[in-house]
């Protein structure tokens, strides 16, 4: 593998945990009141595309902007004081980089909210190229538009693209663009479907020691 694309919900940062508590007990109670929606159908994708799916799908019960504005109140929060990084994060990147091997952050957030996790944790700089889903006109995860662009970005092809991702959707967007994909299994996403996955792992030193060996020389 000669590129490393990192989702980053729940993979760089833990903020999975919180979207998750976010979403079960006060989003959907409030947009879809009297549906019983499962996360997974929602985890990975753009919180834009997350209203119109809950509209088109079960009838949302609040407006547009509510939702969005109710969502950026909660990203402010999450990233910059309740989330934290991945343990060892630094260290594998300049590892990476070292290697020569490409990085990129890959995440159905804006770039606003990425830019928050980017100035908490003194990571601006630290990755080759950051990627926000709203860079590109496509579908979001489990499409795998994100992850091709990503790969034409980086300039290597998807084969050769490691990705590691923690939610179904995106799981399977970075296997259907055909990435190696590695699944970074955190309590938050529960049982979830992670076949689509060449690994699973489920642990920060776990996770380094598989993206170390896949990026050997």
């Amino acid at each position: 593998m000669t590129a490393v694309l990192f989702d980053m919900d729940g993979v760089l940062v833990d903020s999975e945990d919180y979207w998750v508590e976010f979403q079960r007990e006060e989003i959907f109670p409030a947009a879809v009141p009297d549906q019983d929606v499962e996360i997974a159908e929602t985890s990975g994708m753009n919180f834009r595309e997350i209203y119109d799916y809950l509209d088109a799908e079960y009838g949302a019960a609040i407006s547009r902007e509510e939702f969005l504005r109710r969502f950026n109140t909660a990203a402010e929060e999450i990233y910059t004081d309740r989330a934290e990084s991945l343990d060892g994060l630094h260290d594998l990147l300049v590892e990476l980089d070292d290697r020569g091997v490409s990085t990129a952050l890959v995440s159905s957030s804006p770039h606003e909210w990425i830019d928050m996790v980017l100035e908490r944790f003194d990571l601006e700089g630290a990755f080759d190229h950051v990627i926000s889903a709203d860079d590109i006109d496509a579908a979001s995860k489990p499409a795998p538009d994100v992850f091709e662009y990503a790969a034409a970005e980086v300039g290597v092809p998807a084969e050769e693209c490691l990705v590691v991702e923690d939610s179904e959707n995106g799981i399977e967007a970075a296997a259907r663009a055909g990435a190696f994909v590695v699944a970074y299994r955190v309590a938050a996403h529960g049982d979830i479907d992670r076949s689509s996955a060449a690994e699973v792992v489920a642990s920060p030193a776990e996770l380094r020691d598989r993206v170390l060996a896949l990026t050997a020389q």
